[in-house]
């Protein structure tokens, strides 16, 4: 959908797999088998779920909830690019704490892939998938406020610095790594 931002990164080896994944039941299971899949397309994932060990919990769920804040960076911080599951999450938005780790390594220089279910432009996907978020103006959600229509999948503030994919994440890994494959080839 647009030029890829690899040049920032010659060598990329390992993602952070950014996502609402780890809320899923099977979360732990799910997150093993992103890792085989970027292992096949030659990276290593990086799992939040990764750096959160049971042992950590003190009891104190804000003392946790900071432990896991911490992990987290410490996983963005190691990673060379992030690989991200922006799909809507809870309502027609990704997942905010998604959206805080694309932020975060778009601001530290990090190639960022995000992926969607699905082509159209972000108006588009919520009249599709949300349509109870709807207003009875056009162009507008059931609170009246205006619905972005920029062509692009998401919020212009995720889908402009992103590399965006319509699949999953398989499609994303392809993605990657024919930009790679390309670039190493030109150079």
């Amino acid at each position: 959908m647009q030029a890829s931002p690899v040049a920032c990164a010659s060598m990329i080896q390992s993602l952070y797999l950014a996502g609402p994944d780890i809320f899923r039941p099977d979360a732990v299971a799910h997150g093993e088998r992103l890792k085989v899949l970027c292992a096949r397309y030659g990276f290593e994932g990086l799992f939040p779920l990764d750096a959160q060990v049971a042992g950590h919990a003190t009891g104190d769920p804000l003392d946790t909830a900071r432990w896991i804040y911490r992990a987290d960076l410490g996983l963005l911080e190691a990673a060379d690019a992030v690989l991200a599951n922006l799909d809507f999450f809870r309502g027609a938005e990704p997942d905010s704490g998604t959206c805080f780790e694309v932020g975060y390594a778009i601001a530290r220089g990090k190639p960022v892939y995000g992926y969607v279910p699905e082509g159209g432009s972000l108006a588009e996907r919520i009249r599709q998938r949300c349509p109870q978020h709807l207003g009875r103006a056009a162009g507008t959600d059931a609170g009246g406020w205006e619905l972005e229509e920029f062509g692009l999948p998401l919020n212009l503030m995720l889908a402009v610095p992103c590399v965006m994919v319509v699949g999953d994440a398989e499609a994303a890994l392809q993605r990657l790594r024919a930009d790679l494959d390309a670039r190493r080839s030109t150079a």
